[in-house]
Order: structure tokens, then C-alpha cells, then sequence
């Protein structure tokens, strides 16, 4: 790492897109930066995605600064190699100062900067971008170490296909996006699978003729900010609707899933050995998730009044499965379950960032970007500013905001500094005609 400075005005942790669209808004501006990387560019998507993982979003969606899609699929969704290319595409496009293998493994106040430590010596920066998301540690409930040894355990982020788990059923747990679709995925495949249904919301893939996803962008929904929606700062904390692109994209419909013979079940509450205790909610998960997808037609259905739309006529989504008793205990061996798959999420990990940024849950403290440690700043988070943010379709704009602010601030600095030197040569002046 030889051709690494001691010093950069800007530099930028993270080099996946959230990083490199932030190095492009600063190139644009002119202000000197590196961006460092501890592994690859796009590691995440090359690592800790399926083999058959796809955007849930359009193509259209994919709008990094100056560098929107340029398929021929607008409407489909980039399987995951693809999103890895048009990534590594941007950032030769842009000329990305990105250095790849280097680590930041502490960064603290200096001065009036800030001073990294990273696996290549230390470096000094006026001002950092933290562009690192907030999925760090794959997350597993504690009493999963309590289950029977003879059970394979792996995290969704080491998932790849229904080939690396042993002979047996199955059970996923959790009914978010990677979940769902990874649910999907065995099921598919003639796996059988067991699923524990959380609290995720759904949403339609197609609805009066369109993508949901297009009639929402119509909405303006990805653009609201997110001091406007009704839970605030909270909805930060809620889950994604699941839904998927595969295959062109479709519905993900739980209780289809069920009439084909996928089990479903509650919450997971605990485990020990092989028996698991269950939450008595799968209805009431099922019931949610459908209302929050019939009430995202609902919406669709006023805007399409409301401005004379013409569109074909969809009907609301009914229940196609009722559980009629959804168990609260689960036996792995009885039922033939050796595997799990844990699609829990993940947890932040800000042990290395030594600046006093953080609220009482660990979360940056910040206004769009803009923390409340003078010169730090936060990028690619979900609901940064909107719920576009944390997707391909937002985190230009959220970029360039936090480099515009940047930039100010640098004039501002410039000419603290330029007024400065005038006191001084004034001061020397005076003391010289006395």
C-alpha cells in the first residue's frame, strides 16, 4: 500500500456502492479522497448472497450517479453477478481512488481532524464518510448454541444452494426478504421446508398492470422523507416487505406455499436439543403481512382515481390457506429437520469508531448524513433521509447532499483560514510601523 498518503482531506470507509457513489459526488466537486476497502469492492453482494439471488427492485432503480442501468431489461431484476459487474463497472467508470485490502480498525478525533488506523499505518483525514452500512455481524439468537450438534446451522449470509445442506427437511427461520426467498429457493429445488413466520410485511409485485414498484416511485414514497412518515425515526427499525424478482419477479404468498406442502409456524421463541418452542401468532403474522399488501393496492387504487389513470382492474389479495392450529412445539428429530437456517438479520458493529456519535442503541446520531461529530459523516443506511436510501434508486442523492455539505464546509474552512492570515500580516504590519 505504498502509494497511500499520511494525509487526505476526505477519506471514505466502505467501497461498496454507498462508497463509491460518494467518492463520484466528491471527484465531481473536486475535493481530494481515497476510499478504503478491508476486502473487494461489492464484497457483500459477492459473499453473502445466494446463488440464485436477484434485486427485488427494477432494474430502473439502479441509478449510481451518472451511471444508471443501461440494459435492455429495465424491468427485470439483475441476478447477483450482474449487480457485482455493474458495481465494479461503476467504479471504473468513475476512476474510483479505491484501495482495496486495507482495514480501518480504529478512527478517533485529532485535533481539528480525524486519525485512522488501518492496516496499512496510519492515515490523517480532515473529514471521514463512514459508508459501511449497519449489517456487520450476522445475528443468531443465543439459545442457538443450546441445540443438538447433530443439527447443521448456518446464517443466510452462508447460504448458497439447496446442495450444501445435508439429507433432511428443513427449517427457515425468519420471513423477511431473505427468508422468504430463501424459503422459496428449497422449495423450489423439492426441498422440504419448515418455516417460522415473523412480523415482515409483504408487498404486491404486480398490481393493476405495473410494477408496485413503479406505482410507488409514482407515489413519491421513495423520495418521502423520513421525518414525514408516520413512525418517524422509527421506521428505521422495521422490516422489508418480501417480495421477489425471481423469474421475471412474482408474489411471495406464504399460504401457497403452505397448500404445497411448506409448514408454517409461529415466531420462534426458544430451543434446547432438538425441541423448539413456538410462538402461538402464525394468523396474526399472516393476517398483518396481507393487510399492509392489500393496503399498499389501496393506495395504488386512490392514485390511479384520483389522476384518471387508466389501469386495468385488480382484485385485492384473499387468503388462499387459514392454519387452523399452528403448533407451539416443534420437534427437529420427529419431524425430520437437520438443518436450520438462520435468516435472523444482522447487528451493528461500531466498536472500532472511537467518536462520541451514537445514541443509547448504538445508531449514529445524524440529519441526513450529517452526525453530530463535526466532519463525520454516515452513508448507505436504510432510511438515511428516504426509504430510497439504502437502494441503488437514493444513495446518489443522499451523496451528494453529504458532499455538497462537505464542500461548504471546506470554503468555509478556506476562508476561516485566508482571514486568519490577514489578522496575522495586519498584527506583523502594525508592530512593524511602531
Amino acid at each position: 500500500m505504498s502509494d497511500l498518503h499520511t494525509h487526505y482531506p476526505v477519506v471514505v470507509i466502505g467501497g461498496g456502492q454507498a462508497g463509491l457513489a460518494m467518492s463520484a459526488q466528491l471527484k465531481k466537486h473536486g475535493i481530494g479522497h481515497v476510499v478504503l476497502e478491508k476486502n473487494t469492492i461489492a464484497h457483500s453482494w459477492k459473499t453473502q448472497r445466494w446463488d440464485a439471488f436477484c434485486l427485488v427492485t427494477p432494474n430502473w432503480q439502479c441509478q449510481l450517479p451518472g451511471f444508471p442501468y443501461a440494459g435492455k431489461d429495465q424491468h427485470g431484476f439483475m441476478l447477483r453477478d450482474e449487480i457485482v459487474s455493474y458495481i465494479e463497472d461503476f467504479a471504473r467508470h468513475t476512476c474510483a481512488p479505491v484501495r482495496e485490502g486495507v482495514a480501518v480498525t480504529r478512527l478517533r478525533q485529532s485535533g481539528r481532524g480525524f486519525m485512522l488506523e488501518t492496516t496499512a499505518g496510519e492515515i490523517a483525514a480532515d473529514r471521514v464518510v463512514l459508508a459501511v452500512s449497519g449489517y456487520h455481524v450476522p445475528k443468531v439468537p443465543p439459545f442457538a448454541e443450546r441445540l443438538d450438534s447433530a443439527i447443521t446451522q448456518i446464517h443466510s449470509s452462508a447460504y448458497r444452494n439447496p446442495d450444501q445442506l445435508p439429507p433432511g427437511e428443513i427449517l427457515v427461520v425468519g420471513s423477511g426478504q431473505s427468508g422468504c426467498q430463501i424459503a422459496e429457493d428449497l422449495h423450489l429445488a423439492g426441498r422440504k421446508v419448515h418455516l417460522a413466520v415473523g412480523s415482515a410485511p409483504r408487498c404486491p409485485r404486480f398490481y393493476r398492470g405495473r410494477d408496485a414498484v413503479d406505482w410507488l416511485d409514482d407515489l413519491g414514497q421513495y423520495d418521502l422523507p423520513v421525518e414525514q412518515h408516520s413512525l418517524k425515526e422509527g421506521v428505521r427499525r422495521n422490516a422489508n416487505h418480501y417480495l421477489t424478482g425471481r423469474d421475471g419477479g412474482r408474489d411471495v404468498d406464504l399460504r401457497k406455499f403452505a397448500l404445497e406442502g411448506m409448514k408454517l409456524y409461529g415466531r420462534l421463541r426458544d430451543g434446547r436439543g432438538t425441541r423448539l418452542q413456538l410462538g402461538d401468532d402464525l394468523q396474526t403474522n399472516l393476517d398483518n403481512a396481507d393487510r399492509v399488501y392489500n393496503g399498499i393496492c389501496r393506495l395504488i387504487d386512490e392514485h390511479i382515481a384520483k389522476n384518471g389513470i387508466a389501469a386495468p382492474v385488480t382484485p385485492h389479495y384473499e387468503p388462499v390457506w387459514t392454519p387452523t392450529a399452528a403448533p407451539t412445539e416443534l420437534d427437529l428429530a420427529a419431524s425430520g429437520i437437520t438443518s436450520i437456517i438462520w435468516t435472523t438479520g444482522f447487528r451493528s458493529d461500531w466498536s472500532w469508531v472511537d467518536l462520541p456519535m451514537f445514541d443509547g442503541t448504538g445508531y449514529p446520531t445524524h440529519k441526513r448524513g450529517i452526525t453530530s461529530v463535526d466532519g463525520a459523516y454516515v452513508i448507505g443506511l436504510p432510511w438515511l433521509y428516504t426509504w430510497g436510501s439504502g437502494r441503488f434508486v437514493g444513495i446518489g442523492r443522499d451523496a451528494e447532499f453529504v458532499a455538497n455539505h462537505i464542500k461548504e464546509r471546506s470554503n468555509e474552512s478556506h476562508a476561516d483560514t485566508h482571514q486568519a492570515g490577514r489578522r496575522e500580516v495586519s498584527q506583523y504590519a502594525a508592530r512593524v510601523a511602531v
